[in-house]
This record gives structure tokens, sequence and C-alpha cells, in this order.
């Protein structure tokens, strides 16, 4: 193995380790002390060095990826992750090496002196797969030998073998940085190097249309002097063929540009949906949502075709002004050219007032379809057939006359303003061309630079129609969007690390909590307390309305109390952070907030524990499920815990569901665990068979129930 010592950094300082990475990969870190990892952190298992360098990342503002990588493709990994942590150990201890980037076969390192120093990628990859591969040299050295195979050609063969034999095997102890997908959005697109990119695009572009202009003035002052020899002809060939390389690049960094915005967009708003206040989630129906999810695709698609569109458009209506003026009509010709670009952009502004009242309409439409669709059986059940369209002839006539509307608008921005430029154009040329005094080249620069204006007007055109889309499309996305730089606590790493909630037990303690929902004048909860003693079983009752799912979200971090002080285990949740919390405090919400997802009945149990789940996970998710009495259930699944359920797959009852929800908040091995009605479903002997599992499992115990 290379001697890393020069390079290594230890354990000790993987605080200061991940917060100059950040700042030498122009990450952004925030500017806070580096965090100390707690002694002893090199001897803990993988789980607890995971959730100290996530915590230590999310107070430095970044984001960590553990990642495993299959030994097949470390090469790869090692060419292209950077910024990456990496872990590695020998005879004599464990340290990390930062790896900063590539240059030609080289990694560059940063190391311990803050400088960067250049690393073989081979010595690197076999550092990685050390323990993989060293116990099987000897045995692979010794099966050449007796092969007879060149020396030459053994080191070719022995990587055949180890590739053939650890194909199966990953790597573990890797960690991608990350800028947080809560950052700015504009740096985020500056570590992307789109803006570089996009003057790339733009000087391609105008590269491009500089050598078809020229290859224009070659054949056209060859025609009008009556040069055409066979030299103009070639120079005019070479040039056009020149173009060719251009034209490509130019379709390359638009495929680059769409691929790199769009996939950080959607990480976004991603992101921000997960973030969104609770509230902002239960005030819409599935078909609200279901409308904005449509919308950000929308987004995307229209935004960057629009935007390139608009681009290449605003490059020619320069030159082609710049052409114009040149011309026969003079500068006059180019400032008829801005009027018309004027008048169009106020066509475009009335197309958006009426696709603003289309989208709107469309919206209200599909919104009451999928709220029609997702009650299709309580109508069937208690709505007079006759009853079962009303509205929806008027809507749709509504629809259909802003319909019309928004086309005719669409109508003049695409077909009017271009053809109306040629129409307008002309006019500006013609008292030359009448006069006589323009001579034959400013003439051709005239028609040129006619042509010219109305292909760029054509592209604005449909740009600005694409554009208008996208800009109210954002309207229903933005919240996602904004929802995404919500701060949240990040919390102290030094709180990182949690063992089973048997040996913590710790207490919840809330004293004299207020919290008032936004749309209310009166407080739901006002001076609250309630303490959780470690071990302690509790039973909340009060009848429906009173606030106990209220007081049930307040506990397990949901929400945010209006006053007061809320504790776990003696430390607030800005120590813990919002993370944190929620890992100690876990509940399983009544039954109309739960949700199972058209995923395997094992998903279903482990999401809040991790995923994908190892094999002692699956062990213990068959236990619970079978303490709660839902071993028939996974006998009657022919594929048992990998059954498909959900809307798409196997059907689970009211009682199985609710069991469902009990066994996932359990298997999260928290330190609380708050039961909201989950009992109400299940019939006496089934209720007496999960109240015992719950009570032997659970650390410390909240039910909330009717009286």
């Amino acid at each position: 193995m290379t001697d890393f010592d020069g390079l290594s950094w230890p354990v000790s300082k993987t605080g200061e380790l991940l917060q100059l990475l950040g700042r030498r990969s122009a990450l952004s870190p925030r500017a806070v002390e580096a965090p100390i990892p707690p002694d002893g952190l090199e001897q803990k298992g993988k789980e607890e060095l995971n959730q100290w360098i996530a915590a230590a990342a999310n107070l430095l503002g970044l984001e960590v990826e553990p990642v495993e990588v299959p030994y097949t493709a470390v090469r790869s990994f090692l060419s292209f992750s950077a910024p990456a942590l990496l872990r590695l150990q020998d005879e004599r201890k464990v340290f990390f090496i930062a790896l900063l980037g590539r240059r030609r076969q080289a990694l560059l390192v940063l190391g311990p002196d803050h400088c960067v120093h250049r690393v073989p990628s081979e010595a690197l990859r076999k550092a990685l797969c050390q323990g993989l591969e060293t116990p099987l040299e000897p045995q692979i050295d010794s099966l050449l030998r007796e092969s007879g195979i060149p020396k030459r050609r053994r080191s070719k063969a022995r990587d055949a073998i180890l590739i053939e034999r650890l194909s199966p095997e990953h790597i573990s102890g890797c960690w991608l940085l990350r800028p947080s997908p809560s950052a700015s959005f504009g740096h985020q697109l500056r570590l992307a190097r789109l803006p570089s990119l996009l003057l790339y695009l733009a000087g391609a572009h105008l590269f491009q249309y500089l050598l078809w202009l020229f290859s224009w003035w070659l054949i056209g002052r060859g025609a009008l002097e009556g040069r055409m020899n066979q030299g103009w002809l070639i120079a005019w060939a070479l040039t056009l063929l020149t173009l060719v390389p251009f034209r490509l690049l130019v379709t390359w960094l638009q495929g680059v540009i769409a691929i790199s915005a769009g996939g950080l967009l959607k990480l976004r708003l991603l992101y921000g949906a997960m973030r969104l206040e609770p509230e902002a989630i239960r005030h819409q129906g599935a078909g609200q949502l279901l409308g904005r999810v449509i919308e950000s695709e929308a987004v995307e698609a229209l935004a960057l075709t629009g935007g390139f569109l608009a681009l290449l458009a605003g490059l020619e209506l320069v030159v082609a002004a710049l052409i114009l003026g040149a011309g026969a009509g003079g500068w006059p010709h180019s400032l008829l050219l801005a009027a018309w670009i004027v008048i169009t952009l106020l066509i475009a502004w009335r197309y958006s007032a009426q696709r603003s009242r289309w989208t709107d309409s469309r919206l209200a439409i599909t919104t009451d379809l999928v709220e029609r669709m997702v009650g299709h059986r309580t109508r069937l059940a208690q709505e007079a057939p006759e009853h079962w369209h009303d509205g929806e002839d008027q809507a749709l006539e509504r629809y259909l006359e802003i319909s019309r509307g928004m086309d005719k608008s669409l109508g003049y921005l695409i077909a009017l303003v271009p053809r109306g430029w040629l129409f307008l154009g002309l006019i500006g040329v013609a008292p030359a061309f009448v006069s006589g005094s323009a001579s034959q080249v400013t003439l051709a620069l005239s028609l040129g630079g006619l042509l010219l204006a109305h292909q760029a007007l054509d592209r604005l055109a449909t740009g600005l129609s694409y554009l208008t889309g996208a800009a109210i499309s954002w309207k229903q996305v933005a919240p996602f969007f904004h929802a995404a730089s919500h701060a949240e606590p990040a919390g102290l790493p030094a709180f990182a690390l949690t063992t089973d909630g048997a040996d913590r037990r710790p207490a919840l303690d809330a004293h004299d909590l207020v919290f008032r929902y936004p749309d209310r004048p009166e407080p739901a909860l006002r001076d609250i307390s309630l303490r959780l003693s470690p071990g302690e079983r509790a039973l909340l009752e009060g009848p429906s309305g009173s606030g106990k799912s209220t007081l049930a979200a307040l506990l397990i971090g949901l929400r945010k109390p209006e006053s007061g002080l809320l504790l776990l285990g003696g430390l607030d949740r800005q120590s813990l952070g919002t993370e944190g919390w929620r890992s100690r405090v876990v509940a399983a919400p009544q039954f109309h907030e739960n949700h199972v997802l058209a995923e395997t009945f094992a998903f279903n149990l482990l999401m809040g524990r991790r995923w994908p789940a190892h094999p002692e996970d699956f062990e213990e998710a068959e236990i619970v499920c079978r303490e709660l009495g839902l071993g028939e259930l996974l006998s009657r699944m022919p594929a048992g815990l990998l059954q498909l359920v959900g809307e798409t797959g196997w059907q689970l009852s009211h009682g199985e569901r609710s069991r469902l929800y009990i066994a996932r908040a359990l298997l999260q091995r928290a330190d609380v665990i708050i039961l909201d009605e989950s009992f109400a479903a299940l019939d006496p002997d089934t209720l007496r068979l999960s109240l015992r599992c719950v009570l032997n499992r659970a650390p410390t115990l909240l039910v909330i129930a009717h009286p």
C-alpha cells in the first residue's frame, strides 16, 4: 500500500477537513467553528460515523452522501466523484483522504498542510480495495505462476481475475460532498458552470452567424461583381463546412445546459416539497398538489426551450440591426425594427394575460377531476346519479371560451409578428429602391438583414410563448422552490451519535406550550405542560377537536410552538437539530394522515429506519409483524415482505394498515413513541396482541385515544 502519511487526515480533524474541503471546492461552507468529533469515533460502527459526518456537514451548510461503490466502478468513481471524503485503514490507524479533483491521470488530494498534492489514481484505488484484494493475491499469484503466463501479461490477468471474483462486492467508507439543496440557487448554477456555458453558447452562436454572413458576402460579392470563379466557390464551400462543427457545438452546449439546469431545478423542487409546512399541504387537495407537480415539469421544459430561443433571437436581432443600419435603409430601418420588437413585446404581454386565465381554468378542471376520482366510491354510495356531472358542462364551456381567446392571441404572436415585419421591412427599404439611390451591395445587405430579422422574430415569438408559459407555471411551483431555503435547526454534531433507545431512555418535557394556527385568532393549545419520564407509559384522552393531535405534532417536531419550552433528554430542538429530534421522537399519526406507499411491504415498514435495508432489518421487521398479529398476512402474500402493497399492489384491510403504521414507528428505534388513535380499528383480541408488542418494545410511550 502506498504511504499516505503526508496526505492522511486523522479522524480527530474530520470537522476541519470537511470545512476546508468545502472551501477549496467553492461550496461556500458556513463561517462557523469546525466541529470536533468525539473521542473514539474511529472505533465506532459505520452507522455512527455516517451520523456524525452528516451532522457536521449540516452544521457547515453542506450535504454529504455516503455511498457504497461497486468494486468494478472504483476507477470511474475516483475520477468523477470529487469533492469526496475517503476512509482508509492500515495496520496502524484509520484516516481520511480528501479528494479534490482530477488532472490528467493523477488525482488531486488535499493534505493536512492545506496544499494540493498529486496522487496516482491506481495507488488510491489499490488503497481503497486493499481489504478485498489482499486475501486473494497469494492464491491468484500462485495460479498465474502455475499457468505459465508471462510476467508482462500477469498484471492484466490478475486484474481480470479480481474483477471476476470481486464484482459482487462493494467498497464502503466514501462520502460525496455537495452544496445543500437549500443553498442559493444562483450559487448552485455557478458551481455547475452554467453561466460560463451560456457565454460559450452565445459566443459559438455569434461566431456561427458571422461565418454564415461571411459565406453569403462571398457568394454575393462574387455574383454582383461577376467574379464567380472556382476559387470563390471553393472559399464559399469551405466557409459553409466550417459552420458544421460550430452547429454541433451549439447543439451540444444546449443539451448540457438543459440537463444540468433541469437536474438542479428538480432537486431543488423535490427538496422544497419535502420541507413544506404541514399546513401548506393540508389545505390543498390531491388535485391541487397534482396540478403543481405537472406545472413543475412545464417550468423546466418551457423555460429552458424558451430561454434558448430568446437568447438566440436576441443575438440574431442585434446582428440584423447592424446589417440593416449598413444597408440601403440606414439607421431608420434599424429603428423600425426596434419599434416592431416593442410591438412584439406588447402582443406577448396580451398573450400572457390570456394564458394566465387559461391556466387557472385548466388547473381548476384538473383539481375537480382528481377530487372526483379520489372520492368516487363516496359519490357512488351517497350522491344521486343525476347530480354526478353537475357543473361539468359549464366548466368546459368556460374553458373552451378562454381557450379560443388564448389561441387568438397566440396566433397574433406566432403568425403576425414575423410576417408583419416582412411587410414593414419592405416598406422601409422601398424609398431607396424606387429612387435608385442605393447600390446593389446596400440593397443586398438590406434584404439579408430583413430576412435575418424575420427569422429572429419568428424565434423570439416562439420563445416568448414558451417563457410566458413557464412564468405562469412558476406561480404554481414557486412555493416548493422557496420552501427549500427555509432554515431548520442544524443541531450540534456532539449530540448526533445515537445508541439504542433502551440504553438512553431520555424523558420528554413540555412546559407552558402555546400553539396557534395561522388562520385562527384563538390558540389551539394554551399553557400545556407534559412530562414523560424514562420508560413511562402514558395515556392521553380527550374529545375530538381538543388538540390531542396538535400536541403530538408539536412533540414530534412537525409544528413549532408559539411559545413555551420543549426538551428531549434535557436538550432543545436547536441543539438536536430537526433531523436529530425527529429521529428520537416518532409518531404513528391518525389514520387519515398516514399512508401506505405503492412499494414493497418491507419498504413501508422500514422507510423511517434506513433503505436499502440490511438482512437484520428484514429479520426484525418480520418479528415485529408477527408480534402484531400480521403473520397470517405475511403467509398469504406470495412475496412476503417483498410483496408490493398500496394502490397498485396488495390491498390491506383497515386493521392491517393500522398495525403496519405501528410497526413502522416501532422499527425506527426511537426514544419516545407516540401512537395517535392507532388502536381504534382493532378488535379486542388483536388489540391485546398489539398492545403487548408495543409495551415490550417502546422505550417511552404516549398513547392518544378518545375517552
